[in-house]
């Protein structure tokens, strides 16, 4: 692959070792992953016994949710390593580590520590952190955010089969990023897919087969006020049509009205709710809920124009069903409505 820029002809880099793709994570970390992210180098900083044996490459913490931030387990491959002798083992750990309480804790106590000793590490947290303790906001990232960020320099075939088989795992706590470089002399050039700031709304297409999603496979572990606020809507859209349909596919329960117009995405503490229309009348009709711009890469994934709903509680619900009878008025005579 070649990129052309002002006349200039980039040849794509290949990564010859793990640690030069790794060394670029590190250096450029809020380049890659955003301003308000912290990534720790988990090799030269905490002891592997705290990930169950498992050397992953680092831990990233993204707050630029500061009421819920992200915790990410990353792993950094090349394009060349064997993938069910290498890749495939060592994700596998990582679910293992999740569903191990004492190995939690120890990461929880270990990653303090890290912290607490490095003045400059310590200092970036409590400036997204305020008065919040830090030992706090550690334990409650890992145990309510549970993602393992796999970035490699190229595509690997095997992956979409594999999240789709290990639905559960593979599908649901695995994020993929592909991460490029591109040179010509002293100048470079990085592209990345998909940006990470909308890794959690595009997801690799599945290729195989047609595997059946159900509404206990996204409330898995979810809690149950946010169940509860998933089933009031539901209850109250199908008072409105029995037309509407809540139809659970593998990253998202969508609801179609003859075709899809919103999707469900589940996080442990709150709903993102991805409705298709146009962000500002939206933000007309939403008050009480935060809304979120999407990228145009995001719209296009959900194929037209649209925006994110945050839902992070029971109150004024209404908002969000009146919402939904405004766009059964505006698509009335839309002929795929009728």
């Amino acid at each position: 692959m070649i990129i052309f820029q002002n006349n200039k002809k980039f040849q794509e880099y290949k990564y010859n070792k793990e640690d030069e793709l790794e060394k670029e994570i590190v250096d450029n970390y809020q380049l890659f992953f955003g301003k308000e992210t912290i990534y720790i180098n988990t090799k030269k900083k905490i002891d592997t016994k705290a990930l169950g044996g498992a050397i992953p490459d680092g831990l990233l913490f993204d707050f630029s949710d500061k009421e819920e931030p992200e915790f990410y387990i990353v792993e950094v491959e090349l394009e060349s390593h064997n993938f069910f002798n290498h890749i495939f083992p060592q994700i596998t750990k990582f679910f293992s580590f999740f569903k191990n309480r004492k190995s939690q804790v120890e990461l929880v106590e270990k990653t303090f520590s890290v912290i607490n000793t490095n003045p400059e590490l310590k200092r970036e947290f409590k400036k997204y952190l305020g008065e919040k303790e830090i030992y706090k906001t550690i334990k409650d990232t890992i145990e309510n955010s549970q993602n393992i960020l796999l970035l490699i320099d190229g595509k690997k075939d095997e992956l979409p089969e594999i999240m789709e088989t290990y639905s559960a795992t593979w599908g649901k706590m695995v994020k993929l990023i592909i991460l490029k470089k591109f040179i010509k002399g002293n100048e470079f050039i990085y592209t990345i897919e998909p940006e990470f700031k909308d890794i959690e709304y595009v997801n690799p297409k599945p290729t195989i087969g047609q595997a059946e999603y159900t509404e206990e496979f996204h409330l898995e572990d979810i809690n149950n006020e946010v169940k509860n606020v998933y089933f009031r809507i539901k209850e109250e859209l199908l008072k409105i049509s029995e037309n509407f349909v809540f139809n659970p596919q593998k990253y998202y329960i969508s609801v179609v009205y003859n075709r899809n117009v919103a999707f469900f995405r589940f996080r442990k503490k709150k709903i993102r709710l991805v409705i298709l229309l146009p962000e500002g009348d939206v933000r007309k009709r939403i008050k009480s809920h935060s809304v979120k711009h999407l990228s145009g890469s995001v719209q296009k994934f959900y194929n037209g124009s649209c925006c994110d709903i945050i839902i992070d509680g029971k109150e004024n619900l209404d908002e969000i069903i009146s919402l939904f009878k405004f766009f059964i008025r505006e698509h009335k005579k839309d002929s795929t409505l009728e």
